[in-house]
């Protein structure tokens, strides 16, 4: 399992990430849309370069990274999101980066992080310890390990799309709906946005963090976890850092299926004319299910479009 830094994410520090973010990246459109005859908002994440918003915490991590540790490279353990953000992010930084991927991640992931120059080492999901993996690899070679979600920089960088978006609507939303798998933006978000509602969406039978935040401590997934789509939701459990948080902060959250997920994807494209992974699209899956309640200051999170192009087509046409 990993260790945790004793550095706690902060508020300054995600303003500190979002001044950093504006230097290289424009904002990601804030998009209008109508869910049930209420005029709400969708943050559209999937425009990023990377096609994700794991760019916002894989740069302000890496950027303040001491010169000894540029030197000793990154490792990080993603199913592509993070991935490519940890990849992007060395690349134009000019360190070394590895990545721990799973063998059944999508090959667009797959082969957009190694196109970013990264070197890919895979494991078995499940059947190994992914973390592990990773440790070993750090241990061998003194890199620095850049956690998807468990990371007070990673979380404070995934925090900078609320300032974006605080600074698109002229105040704060009333609620951001937030896909989740460990819980780094849904915690970022909270930091940024103090006066918001902030609602994970996770997979059904994949909520670790809902049923962390209800147990008040860490809930780990059991042996035998139920299938997904949403590939990039998927660990095993969130950490403390995430929890300590959002405790007394966020709601438990709601779980979608993969059939709302795909309603979802589909209503993206054809009223949004957005791409969206089975993942990016679990927010907006929870407001058209009617889970969530929504106003005019509700903000959606597109997470991410990284998806295979037939595995998509299958889904807009239905066939999926």
């Amino acid at each position: 399992m990993f260790q945790e830094t004793p550095r706690l994410p902060s508020r300054d520090g995600v303003l500190r990430a979002a001044e950093k973010i504006a230097a290289i990246l424009p904002p990601t459109p804030l998009l209008p849309v109508e869910i049930g005859g209420i005029r709400c908002w969708v943050k559209a994440e999937n425009l990023q370069p990377i096609g994700a918003f794991k760019i916002r915490g894989g740069w302000h991590r890496l950027t303040d990274l001491s010169d000894d540790q540029r030197a000793r490279g990154v490792v990080a353990v993603s199913s592509g999101n993070h991935a490519q953000g940890v990849a992007w992010a060395a690349r134009k930084l000019g360190i070394s980066a590895t990545i721990v991927m799973p063998r059944d991640a999508p090959q667009v992931k797959l082969d957009a992080t190694r196109a970013l120059g990264a070197e890919v080492v895979l494991y078995n999901r499940p059947g190994e310890d992914r973390e592990e993996v990773a440790r070993k690899i750090c241990d061998a070679s003194g890199a620095t390990l850049v956690h998807a979600f468990a990371d007070p920089w990673v979380i404070e960088g995934q925090g900078t799309a609320g300032i974006e978006i605080t600074a698109q609507l002229g105040r704060q939303p009333s609620r951001i709906l937030a896909c989740c798998g460990g819980g780094g933006l849904a915690a970022g978000l909270s930091l940024a946005c103090p006066d918001s509602a902030i609602v994970p969406v996770e997979p059904f039978g994949w909520d670790t963090l809902g049923r962390s935040l209800l147990a008040r401590s860490i809930v780990r997934m059991g042996e035998n976890p139920p299938s997904t789509i949403c590939d990039a939701l998927q660990p095993m459990s969130s950490a403390q850092i995430n929890l300590d948080v959002l405790l007394d902060r966020s709601d438990p959250g709601v779980a979608v299926t993969d059939a709302e997920v795909r309603s979802a994807q589909r209503l993206a494209f054809s009223r949004l004319r957005l791409v969206l992974e089975p993942g990016g699209a679990a927010a907006l899956a929870a407001a058209l299910s009617g889970k969530v309640e929504l106003d005019e200051n509700t903000v959606i999170m597109l997470t991410g479009g990284n998806t295979d192009p037939d595995s998509f087509a299958a889904v807009i046409t239905g066939t999926h």
